[in-house]
């Protein structure tokens, strides 16, 4: 049986800023569909720099169960260098750009980190890249071994190899969808150049057993790196704000609390503006596993009092000047977990 801990996926600068930054989105756990090992509990940490997760399991057979644990970023496109706005390392060619460790039964596990590379077919408004968790997009790993193309996201080592290459592969390159050539113009001191369009994807993963009858303790954290921007709120919400207020599920309170956060000190002709973090969580994964999840319990950090946060979940309590946290028994999550943080803008 393979077991995978799905993937985050890249996400575009959200409609709400005028402004804003790509970055990871953070994932759930899953088995493929398994009658024989249940998710006896889940405790999630999210905060705006934190994703922490620990679970505990039993295999209810006879027989044990072993597969490849896998914890994939998500795809990250390969120019993504070139952006000027990313919540991402700044080296992007570093083996592990989330600093993602990994306990069984509370002992280090020695973690496998591989990269894939994915090609995007297309884009389903109702389907984005960052909800198929379980789809980040075609294997193109094979057409770049095989073209010669590292394997990376430094992109400026890429370019270069792509502008050497002949008429024959570029026609090559162009015909499999994996980049696209511009002539440049010498008149005004333009440039020919390149734009890749492939993904990368890097794969953490170890082998684990399940044995018969047993629990076992799975733990994992990894450095947060959300989407977000600059944020501009009003109350009652203008109409191109009905979107957010739906996803974080932004009721009258919280409305009246954003604005009250944002209100420059300096006068409206300032700016009431903010920054925000957009944290995504994928939970459905969950109902992979032999039933529902035994006990869930979410802690949620905004990071600062001033900060305001807002989600769609019901038995929300504040347990501090910064946390959150919400509470299920057997929870079989019907919908994945969005959540928003704001910062008003520093004085």
């Amino acid at each position: 049986m393979r077991l995978s801990l799905l993937p985050a996926l890249f996400l575009a600068a959200p409609a709400l800023a005028n402004d804003g930054f790509g970055g990871l989105s953070a994932t759930g756990l899953t088995f493929g569909q398994t009658d024989a090992v249940a998710m006896e509990e889940e405790r999630l940490f999210i905060g705006i720099d934190t994703i922490a997760v620990d679970y505990v399991f039993r295999n209810s057979t006879d027989k044990d169960v072993t597969g490849e644990v896998i914890f994939p970023l998500p795809p990250i496109a390969v120019w993504s260098g070139y952006e000027s706005m990313m919540n991402l390392p700044e080296d992007l060619s570093r083996p592990d750009m989330v600093g993602f460790t990994a306990t069984v039964d509370g002992r280090p596990v020695a973690v496998t980190i591989d990269r894939i590379a994915v090609l995007e077919d297309g884009y389903d408004e109702a389907n984005p890249p960052s909800k198929q968790y379980d789809n980040p997009g075609r294997d193109v790993t094979a057409d770049l071994e095989r073209l010669g193309i590292p394997l990376t996201l430094d992109y400026l080592a890429v370019r270069d190899v792509l502008l050497s290459f002949p008429t024959e592969k570029r026609n090559e390159l162009a015909a499999l969808g994996l980049a696209e050539y511009f002539e440049g113009d010498p008149a005004n001191d333009i440039a020919p150049d390149v734009w890749g369009a492939w993904s990368i994807v890097t794969r953490y993963h170890w082998t684990q057993t399940f044995p018969a009858g047993t629990v076992v303790k799975v733990s994992h954290s990894y450095t947060n790196r959300p989407p977000g921007g600059l944020f501009y709120w009003t109350d009652p919400p203008e109409d191109y704000q009905t979107s957010l207020r739906d996803m974080y599920c932004i009721d009258a309170g919280t409305s009246k609390a954003l604005v009250k956060a944002l209100k420059n000190p300096a006068g409206d002709e300032a700016g009431n503006y903010g920054t925000a973090w957009n944290i995504s969580y994928v939970l459905r994964t969950a109902n992979s596993w032999a039933g529902p999840i035994g006990k869930f319990t979410l802690t949620l950090d905004k990071g600062d009092p001033k900060n305001v946060i807002s989600l769609c979940a019901d038995g929300v309590k504040k347990t501090g000047r910064t946390t959150f946290v919400v509470e299920k028994t057997d929870y079989a999550p019907d919908r994945d977990l969005d959540v928003l943080i704001v910062q008003p803008i520093q004085q």
